[in-house]
């Protein structure tokens, strides 16, 4: 294929113990490969699709030898006319070099060093795409205990280009999500029967601040929740929120791009989170939930107040809240991957693991229900979230940050920013360290969403402006949970 597919090895990363012996070896074997006709059965490397791939190529390499790379071609015979391209190695490849960062699409290879195993899983990780991956090494604990950290759909221990239908194949960041193959890769065809309505939406607030409070409460102010820590936002505004009756309920900051961006660095910061065991995850959740229930009557008042539901209404909302908290919880450690038998001496582990960073902006309906249902199973899987609650009734979000403080959630597992949701949701869908993006709000801003993510290919989920009956059982269960995983396919091969 001459390099020119996305699961073709272009980086080499050598223990620097062993890198000059194994580049030696290299450089023998590239030596020996032969460039010729592709129907002729002796050729090892066949032409460049077209003049514009291989032009492409050649300027890759010119500009990575301008970049400190140390470019070496065997001394062979290119055929007279065709696309052709002797096979490159460059050796001396520094992490930022246009040979390590691009996708050349060409027999090129990249070489770099490590000196152990973490600085190699850093290195490897430190790219835009993540299709595939080998691992090679003897010591089987060490390929496994490395498999799993690097961002790659699919990794092959001691082995590469393995397939089979029967096991999942796609990929991370910007190689695209969905899967082909597999049980994951069935669900790209089909559609969850969710139980759509259209959204309608609440009456802008008309509230304005008053010189004297209705009571002798204290007024309290409502900051933004970013790393486990109430912050004042960015632009020092705020945001007005009435009640049910039109009279003013409080305010809420007005979050910005710097609040999301201050967000975001919380969420991806956060390795406690994703690191904890999935049955530790439970426990937390279960934790939050317990604490929910004991506050239930005053979220359930918070509800009325602001919505206008009826005492009843607004108690089963809070009551359904906590019993999604219960089902992710108990899911936490049972949503598990798979392990195939392909036909090869081999098995294919099929792993769960987290997204990474969800944004999550909340609907106007059931907007206590609608921000659990979404932000319980993105935490279940081991996601950092950084959620947008609802616009029209923010209140219902701020009231969380001390059950969520006392509930041992770690600092920027949790982040959230209220203030205006389309707005917010413009600038997750555009952050290049957001992994998935789940929105529910009117059609204009699900759509401004979707568009703004093409730039970084993240996974957006949408309700297409449609707006989802929260209190169903179709609204919880597998079908957030398979939103909030990547599917990683480990191949481990066995046998002499």
């Amino acid at each position: 294929n001459q390099g020119q597919v996305c699961c073709a090895g272009s980086r080499l990363l050598v223990q620097e113990g062993i890198a000059d012996a194994f580049i030696a070896k290299v450089k023998t074997r590239m030596s020996r490969l032969r460039v010729g006709s592709p129907l002729d059965k002796n050729s090892d490397i066949g032409p460049l699709v077209d003049l514009t791939q291989l032009d492409r190529v050649k300027g890759l390499i010119a500009e990575g030898a301008k970049q400190g790379a140390i470019c070496w071609q065997p001394d062979s015979a290119l055929p007279a006319s065709g696309y052709y391209h002797l096979p490159t190695l460059a050796t001396g490849v520094s992490p930022a070099n246009i040979l390590a960062q691009e996708e050349v699409f060409g027999p090129v290879l990249a070489t770099m060093t490590f000196r152990n195993t973490e600085e190699a899983i850093d290195l490897a990780n430190n790219t835009r795409y993540g299709l595939a991956a080998s691992v090679w090494s003897e010591n089987i604990n060490l390929a496994l205990h490395v498999a799993p950290q690097l961002k790659a759909g699919v990794v092959w221990v001691n082995g590469t280009n393995m397939f089979d239908a029967a096991c999942g194949f796609g990929g991370y960041r910007e190689s695209g999500f969905g899967r082909e193959g597999g049980r994951e890769g069935m669900f790209e065809y089909l559609t969850a029967k969710l139980p759509l309505g259209p959204i309608i939406k609440p009456a802008t607030s008309s509230a304005q601040p008053v010189e004297q409070p209705e009571s002798n409460a204290i007024d309290r102010t409502a900051k933004l929740f970013i790393g486990g820590k109430q912050v004042r936002p960015d632009g020092n505004y705020s945001l007005a929120v009435a009640t049910a009756k039109g009279k003013l309920a409080g305010e809420v900051g007005l979050g910005n791009r710097k609040d999301i961006r201050d967000a975001v660095a919380a969420a991806r910061a956060c390795k406690a989170w994703p690191e904890a065991t999935a049955y530790n995850r439970s426990q937390v959740l279960y934790y939050l939930a317990e604490n929910l229930s004991g506050r239930a009557d005053e979220f359930a008042a918070r509800l009325t107040q602001l919505t206008g539901a009826t005492a009843k209404a607004a108690r089963e909302e809070v009551e359904l809240s906590i019993e999604r908290l219960f089902l992710y919880a108990g899911l936490a450690d049972k949503f598990e991957g798979r392990v195939h038998q392909p036909p090869a001496r081999a098995v294919t582990l099929a792993l769960h693991e987290p997204v990474g960073v969800v944004g999550i902006v909340a609907p106007d309906n059931a907007p206590l229900l609608g921000l659990i249902s979404l932000v319980a199973p993105a935490l279940a899987m081991g996601n950092t979230v950084v959620a947008v609650p609802s616009e029209r009734y923010p209140l219902l979000a701020t009231d969380l940050y001390q059950v969520i403080e006392y509930s041992d959630v770690p600092a920027g597992a949790i982040n959230i920013v209220t203030g205006r949701s389309a707005e917010l949701a413009g600038v997750l869908a555009k952050h290049d360290d957001v992994d998935g993006l789940w929105v529910f709000a009117d059609a204009e801003t699900c759509a401004k969403a979707e568009a703004e993510s093409i730039g970084n290919l993240k996974r957006v989920w949408t309700g297409n402006g449609h707006s989802l009956d929260w209190a169903s059982n179709e609204a919880a269960g597998d079908t957030l949970l398979r939103r909030a995983i990547e599917v990683k396919n480990v191949w481990v091969p066995y046998g002499d």
